[in-house]
């Protein structure tokens, strides 16, 4: 059991029987006297991934959920489905579209990623920070008063995913992309 000042950002717990991952967590001191303390929470549901904010009192407990971590790559996508390797047992691991969510836009083949399990199931999935994707085409570079190749242009990646790059950037370059902000760091 945990309390609610105990929790943590990636902490899993039970809400009302459903198991949770803790995305963001804020603390509300109180102003007034005697009044408690508030913790504030943004928790993604992770059967169904539904980001939801909750407020509890400090000494609110929570059971921890039942969640284990597998270590996968990704194989390919067939209609809704994504299709992943598990590592240890060779087992293939299906998620569908919608637990895949916003990570759907940084899987490449053979990309090591890791799959919550929840009662023995993908529950959802957790992308490395960084991941290395090369580029199909980008706009032309565009010319800035003066500024020698200054600025940043519009790039597709081989899975379709549109990003902002450096002006030197071509086509048919690797580069590195940040998969908690979209941001792209530089060649890979």
């Amino acid at each position: 059991m945990v309390t609610a000042n105990e929790l943590k950002r990636r902490s899993m717990i039970m809400i009302e029987g459903d198991p949770y991952q803790v995305m963001e967590v804020f603390v509300a001191l109180p102003s007034a006297r005697g009044a408690s303390t508030l913790v504030r929470v943004k928790v993604r549901h992770l059967l169904n991934g539904m980001v939801q904010d909750k407020s509890f009192k400090a000494s609110e407990k929570f059971n921890e959920a039942d969640v284990g971590m597998a270590d996968a790559h990704f194989l390919y996508k067939d209609g809704d489905t994504y299709y992943f390797m598990d590592q240890e047992t060779f087992e293939t691991l299906e998620l569908s579209e919608t637990k895949v969510g916003e990570a759907a836009g940084y899987l490449v083949e053979e990309l090591a990623v890791k799959i919550m399990m929840y009662n023995g199931a993908p529950a959802s999935l957790e992308l490395p920070p960084f991941v290395n994707i090369k580029v199909s085409e980008t706009d032309l570079p565009v010319q800035q008063g003066g500024s020698a190749g200054g600025g940043t242009k519009n790039a597709t990646l081989v899975n379709g995913r549109v990003v902002k790059v450096p002006q030197y950037i071509a086509a048919g370059e690797t580069v590195r992309v940040n998969t908690e902000t979209g941001e792209v760091s530089g060649r890979a």
